[in-house]
């Protein structure tokens, strides 16, 4: 997000603290609150004149908060009115920021009850299930099945995960599977890690390795990337024999090859130059 949204986002992540998520019983509701958040993303997404009236600046904030109170009402808690209210208050530069700003505080509320290295395994989950997803085409067809209820798809990502990963991934995942927004499974998975790393004021660094790396390798290479984008990172790591030596490191956009495949790959290009 850019210029009038960002603002209007960090706006709506400080009221989201102070006004919700810093109550003492925060904790014991965040997943709900994240679940009933991501239910009036789905209802924006889909109401199209709903969601443009609710970000058209031109419209009184007082007429916005009182159609919310009319449709969420008595569906959802209080909490959820509030997070929605304070959220349709901000001038946003479209609708569509309107709606990814409520995704994105869906996702921080229900990770609210995570904390320390417990995130750390959230994310570690969000990432194995990605590759699990991309290594398993048969897993990846049932989970991606058009004409599927969303309760069907929802309860096959129970079938699979529960007990074996903790609620907020489960409900994260979930919302991957059953609403990703026009994204593929494997980008909505990803999306959502990138918004867990967003609230934990850190980066996610993909590496690929041709063999596991020891812890010792592990810290090294998280110090020096701390130390040249300035911020915590995460490592989500990927043992890849195809990658011959050597080690790939992924960013965001930006991709540090160090690979023996990736340098042989550069002399071929210039070769071929």
């Amino acid at each position: 997000m850019r210029g009038i949204s960002r603002n209007s986002l960090a706006e709506a992540t400080r009221r989201l603290d102070e006004n919700v998520l810093a109550s003492a019983d925060a904790a014991q509701h965040a997943v709900s609150l994240g679940s009933e958040l991501f239910e009036v993303v789905a209802v924006l997404d889909r109401e199209h004149s709903l969601r443009r009236w609710l970000a058209d600046q031109a419209n009184p904030v007082e007429a916005k908060t009182g159609l919310v109170g009319q449709v969420l009402e008595g569906k959802v808690s209080p909490s959820t009115v509030i997070v929605v209210n304070d959220v349709v208050s901000q001038p946003w530069s479209g609708a569509r920021d309107m709606t990814n700003a409520l995704e994105r505080l869906a996702v921080y509320a229900t990770v609210t009850s995570v904390e320390g290295t417990r995130l750390d395994e959230l994310e570690d989950e969000l990432f194995r299930f990605q590759r699990i997803v991309i290594s398993e085409p048969e897993l990846r067809a049932a989970l991606t099945r058009e004409g599927v209820e969303e309760s069907q798809l929802f309860s096959l990502v129970e079938n699979l995960l529960s007990g074996k990963v903790n609620s907020a991934t489960l409900a994260l995942v979930g919302q991957a599977v059953t609403r990703p927004r026009g994204r593929t499974l494997e980008q909505a998975l990803e999306h959502l890690g990138q918004l867990v790393a967003d609230r934990a004021q850190r980066y996610i660094a993909v590496v690929r390795s041709a063999h596991p790396l020891s812890e010792a390798q592990l810290e090294r290479l998280r110090t020096l990337l701390t130390r040249k984008y300035d911020r915590a990172i995460h490592l989500n790591t990927e043992v890849d024999p195809d990658i011959v030596g050597g080690l790939s490191v992924r960013v965001g956009d930006e991709v540090i090859d160090g690979t023996i495949a990736g340098r042989i790959a550069e002399v071929q290009r210039r070769l071929a130059g």
